[in-house]
C-alpha cells in the first residue's frame, strides 16, 4: 500500500473532478459549457485549508447544488438537464422546466458533502467532530485499504418528482416554496461550509 503522502500527493495533483461546477447548465444543450470547467468557489477555500494541513487531502467536494435529473435508476452525466450551485428564483426554474419535452423527471436540492482521506483514525475523529459541531450532521468515518475517509455532509435536501411524460405535476404556488425552501438550505450549507472553514 502506498503511504500516506504519496496518496496524497497523486490525488492533489489530479483535478478534483466534483469541486469544478459553479455554473447553471443543461447538459442536454450543446450551448452550454461543461459544469467540470468552474470551480465551486463556495467550497474551494475550506478545500484549500484542509489540503494545506499535513495529515489531510480532500477527494472530492460539492458546496450543495439543485439539479433536475432524468428519473431512472441509472447513472451518468446525460441523466442532467440542469445544475444550479447558486441560489435559484422561479423564472430560471421555469425556463428550464420548459425545456423538458418528455420523460420523467425530479428536482432534487442536495446539500454539502465532502471526502477527506486522513492520516490516521485519530486525525479523522478530529476532524469529524469539528465537523459535526458545524452542523456537518451527516458525517461519519469510512475505513479502506488505502486509509481512513472522513464523508462530511449536511442534512439540509429536497426531491420530489416534477414532471411525468414531459408534463409538469406542480403550479406556480408550489414552486414558489420549493424554491425559497431550497435556497434557505443552501444558505444552510454555506454556513456549515465557513464554519467548518474557521475551525480547521
Amino acid at each position: 500500500m502506498l503511504n500516506f503522502e504519496k496518496l496524497k500527493q497523486r490525488a492533489l495533483s489530479k483535478e478534483d473532478k466534483s469541486s469544478k461546477a459553479n455554473q447553471r447548465f443543461a447538459l442536454n444543450r450543446p450551448s452550454v459549457a461543461n459544469p467540470k470547467e468552474y470551480w465551486d468557489y463556495k467550497i474551494r477555500a475550506l478545500c484549500e485549508s484542509i489540503n494545506s494541513k499535513e495529515e489531510y487531502y480532500t477527494t472530492s467536494s460539492c458546496s450543495g447544488r439543485v439539479v433536475l435529473i432524468e428519473d431512472e435508476d441509472k447513472k451518468g452525466p446525460g441523466l442532467f438537464y440542469f445544475v444550479s450551485h447558486d441560489k435559484i428564483t422561479l423564472k430560471e426554474l421555469k425556463k428550464e422546466l420548459g425545456r423538458i419535452k418528455k420523460g420523467d423527471v425530479r428536482f432534487k436540492q442536495e446539500p454539502c458533502i465532502l471526502h477527506v482521506a486522513c492520516k490516521t483514525l485519530n486525525d479523522a475523529q478530529k476532524l469529524l467532530k469539528k465537523a459535526q459541531s458545524a452542523g456537518w450532521k451527516r458525517s461519519g468515518i469510512i475505513s479502506s485499504k488505502e486509509g481512513f475517509v472522513c464523508e462530511l455532509m449536511s442534512t439540509e435536501k429536497l426531491e420530489f418528482p416534477i414532471i411525468s411524460n414531459g408534463k409538469i405535476l406542480v403550479g406556480d404556488d408550489f414552486l414558489k416554496i420549493v424554491i425559497k425552501k431550497s435556497n434557505e438550505n443552501l444558505k444552510k450549507s454555506w454556513d456549515n461550509i465557513w464554519g467548518l472553514e474557521k475551525s480547521i
